[in-house]
């Protein structure tokens, strides 16, 4: 019985089974891609690291750190820091991270290089190997020649790429690697300069690293060295990335509910026409599980099919993810099909069907043999105990798949009452609407403005869901939009001669006077002179820094204890800088009580307040300091900012450094600055903010294609969920529009009425899904990235039209047979 009548219905059944395929096939694409990206992670381990494990220094190693690394007998080892390099044959100049190496190096995967046998023999021709895409950039060819601070070299190859390295970090400071024992030559390292120092080890298979690891991490880490293993590497890596898929997995997560809602919508109407048809097969001996059964096994078989679609759809798309994510990516995803994730989505296919067609379901077991003698509408009368536990099930079931996804209970119950207070607010606006509507309805409307009203409220009318679908839809792509602006404002860098666009770093106080000259001396203006003084924690609130390395139990955080600071001296405060507690004291008079001010991340990871003494080691020379004030920095502005603030009068005598900026007006302007500084200067960097600003709005684009489509999955479901909820009413609206016609209405005005029911639909639901989207974005705006918000005026000229558009056109191509054929002929052959 379920076939057959499967078979007389089977269009609106593969409606129904179309709403939720694009979400399993989201769901099943989404953790395919997840678990083939950790599976490449762990099996590509060491060639990511390019080495079983390595230790690091952002200082030259000190005397004990460095008798540990010479113990373990490293098999390669490097220096690296970022610098301005110049190419001669066209005078180009560019920041980059010049790696100078020693030994093998790597010991896993590949430097690829061109010409290939260029990795292996740069070290002993003294060239440099530069990055392909600046090689390209700057027009510059193998053969030719690169300056390095006062060495000048010549490039043996193109560096296309080397372990360690990603897309990201190498469009902002693209790598070059030379031999470590040139470095002394180029004379770059100086007092001030940035600078890391890396070991790299190979052992055999049988290490284990783990043990290692526990026993000489500790020793290190009171060095200010650390000790990173290829298996602790890729589980970082691993979480970093599992945090992106879990945000995806909820993207699909939502676009699979859309679907599940278009079933219910749809299945209740389904069960309502089908109502007179189980009334008759209980006249003839069917028993309430029979005929429950009968349509149960339809759904149930839908959902099957429609899983095992989505599950063959999302396989494919799965392969669309290493091209769309693959500037994220330090290597090359290999895609391999494994089943659980198919298993997974004909499972949601089944069971998630199942559990929301139920509550419409659940009438049929209550329909009575009577119906047939019965006129007019059912009064046949559903359980409400059974109604109840059927929604506790779902709220259920979608808190625990939503734990399964995140892994964190408070966040799933976040996830599920965010979604739960969605789905309510779409739909009480709809409601709401409806009944204002009733309440105000405008008699003095035309006749098929009235009826068009009127529709909304006829039995089995689907204005609800409608709502909720085309809402939620336009929620998700319209919040992308906004939130993108708000993202991309705080990256913005404006062209006024106020603004510094340019950063000039490690400017040597010998240097500075000749620097501000040259800059001047091409008609720029001098913005800042910031002097920096480097300087570590020597003792917190009587606790010396390394006693608290090796307590336990401490609760300061382990990265104040071995971070070098780079503090600065003013007697004012910028526009990113305000003080939320204490007061900010500018200047300090000679042998003073000295007063500075913290950022507020560092006041709470030392666990410190006003009033509290720290005790900074500047360079050999111990400073008692005082807390007067904490200060909130916004550290999204693109300007230097500082977490250690200190009063004028302390530091003008100690060693230091200065950071200068200027304003440039155009590319031009940029590329003769850094031209001029670089031939002068060779050791200062500078750091041309409106390409970084590139960089940033190319990674947030990227995001936001990625999110786009993820919103598209909802979208394209609500779709064929609006197709499927209005293509199931048709019956019952083709009978209306008979009516009408039969009562001497034209077609003409059987169209106004669709098209106007219709208008309002798209119209109600898109707009209110761009006004919550709207809402949340103004409060994300202004309780979490603390900006001005102007939203994006896309999703009110694309998103508003375009859906109540879709809207009417699928809602006149149902009454298309009434406005063709004759009444009679129609009633004929819909019965």
């Amino acid at each position: 019985m379920a076939w057959r009548d499967a078979k007389a219905s089977k269009v609106r059944l593969i409606l129904f089974m179309s709403s939720i395929v694009l979400g399993i096939a989201a769901v099943v694409s989404i953790q395919l891609f997840s678990t083939n990206l950790k599976d490449n992670i762990q099996r590509q381990s060491k060639v990511l690291m390019g080495a079983d494990y390595v230790i690091d220094s952002r200082q030259e190693p000190t005397q004990r750190a460095q008798a540990i690394i010479d113990s373990l007998q490293p098999n390669a080892y490097e220096v690296n820091f970022v610098s301005m390099i110049a190419f001669p044959e066209n005078g180009g100049a560019k920041l980059v991270k010049v790696r100078g190496m020693e030994g093998d190096f790597p010991f896993y995967g590949t430097m690829d290089t061109q010409p290939i046998l260029a990795a292996t023999r740069y070290q002993d021709l003294g060239g440099a190997l530069v990055d392909a895409t600046l090689l390209l950039q700057f027009n510059i060819n193998v053969g030719d020649s690169i300056k390095v601070g006062q060495l000048t070299l010549p490039i043996v190859g193109a560096l296309k790429s080397i372990p360690g390295s990603n897309a990201i970090s190498s469009s902002v400071a693209p790598p070059i690697v030379i031999p470590y024992r040139l470095i002394a030559n180029t004379e770059l390292l100086q007092f001030g300069s940035r600078k890391e120092y890396q070991f790299f080890y190979k052992t055999t298979n049988d290490f284990d690293l783990i043990a290692f690891e526990e026993k000489i991490d500790p020793l290190l880490d009171i060095e200010n060295a650390d000790l990173d293993t290829h298996t602790s590497t890729s589980e970082r890596l691993g979480n970093r990335y599992d945090n992106v898929g879990k945000f995806l997995n909820l993207a699909a997560f939502i676009a699979l509910l859309l679907g599940c809602i278009g079933i219910a919508s749809s299945v209740h109407i389904y069960i309502k026409e089908k109502l007179k048809s189980i009334a008759v097969l209980k006249c003839m001996g069917a028993s309430r599980l029979q005929s429950f059964l009968i349509f149960l096994i339809q759904i149930a078989g839908i959902g099957v099919i429609g899983g095992l679609i989505g599950s063959i759809i999302g396989i494919a798309l799965q392969e669309l993810f290493p091209y769309i994510l693959k500037s994220f990516l330090p290597f090359t995803v290999e895609i391999s099909i494994s089943l659980q994730p198919i298993f997974t989505g004909v499972f949601l296919g089944l069971f998630m069907s199942v559990l929301f067609a139920l509550l419409p379901l659940i009438n049929t077991w209550y329909v009575s043999p009577l119906e047939v003698l019965r006129v007019g509408q059912s009064t046949s009368k559903s359980s409400k105990k059974a109604q109840v536990l059927v929604s506790i099930a779902i709220v259920i079931f979608l808190l625990l798949f939503s734990y399964v996804l995140l892994d964190n209970l408070m966040f799933a119950m976040g996830f599920v009452f965010a979604t739960l207070l969605t789905f309510a607010i779409l739909a009480g606006i709809a409601l709401l609407s409806m009944k204002g509507i009733r309440k105000f309805f405008p008699k003095r409307f035309g006749f098929a403005a009235r009826q068009s009203l009127l529709n909304l409220f006829r039995p089995n009318n689907q204005t609800v869901v409608l709502v909720v679908a085309i809402g939620l839809g336009t929620f998700l792509i319209s919040t992308l939009y906004f939130t993108k602006d708000i993202l991309l404002s705080k990256t913005e860098v404006s062209q006024t001669a106020e603004s510094a666009n340019i950063i000039i770093l490690d400017v040597q106080t010998n240097q500075r006077d000749a620097v501000e000259q040259s800059i001047q001396d091409l008609n720029l203006p001098i913005l800042d002179n910031i002097p920096i003084v480097t300087m570590r924690m020597h003792r917190i609130k009587n606790k010396l820094v390394n006693k608290l390395r090796q307590d336990s139990l401490r609760q300061v955080r382990g990265w104040i204890l071995n971070h070098e600071f780079r503090a600065t001296y003013r007697d004012n405060l910028t526009t990113s800088e305000d003080i939320i507690e204490g007061d900010w004291t500018p200047q300090i008079a000679p042998n003073a009580p000295i007063l500075i001010s913290l950022s507020e991340n560092l006041a709470s990871d030392a666990k410190v307040g006003i009033g509290d003494e720290i005790v900074f080691n500047v360079q050999g020379v111990l400073m008692e300091t005082t807390i007067g004030s904490i200060r909130k920095v916004d550290w999204a502005q693109l300007q230097p900012n500082f977490t250690v603030l200190f009063p004028k009068g302390v530091l003008e005598q100690a060693p230091q450094f200065n950071v200068i900026t200027t304003a440039v007006p155009d590319e031009k302007s940029s590329a003769d600055l850094q031209r001029d500084l670089v031939s002068k200067f060779p050791n200062v960097s500078i750091i041309d903010l409106r390409q970084v600003y590139t960089v940033v709005e190319d990674i947030l684009n990227k995001v936001s294609w990625i999110i786009n489509f993820m919103a598209f999955f909802s979208i394209l479901t609500g779709i064929i969920v609006l197709i499927g909820s209005v293509r199931t009413s048709k019956y019952q609206r083709i009978r209306e529009s008979v009516l009408l016609r039969t009562l001497g209405a034209q077609n003409k005005q059987i169209l106004k009425i669709s098209a106007f029911e219709y208008v309002f639909l798209g119209v109600l639901g898109s707009l209110v899904g761009i006004l919550l989207a709207l809402i949340g974005s103004l409060c994300l705006a202004l309780l979490v990235f603390n900006e001005p918000f102007v939203p994006s005026i896309v999703p009110f000229l694309v998103f508003l039209p375009g859906i109540s558009l879709l809207v009417v056109a699928i809602g006149l191509s149902n009454i298309r047979t009434v406005l063709r054929s004759s009444p009679l002929e129609v009633l004929r052959r819909e019965g």
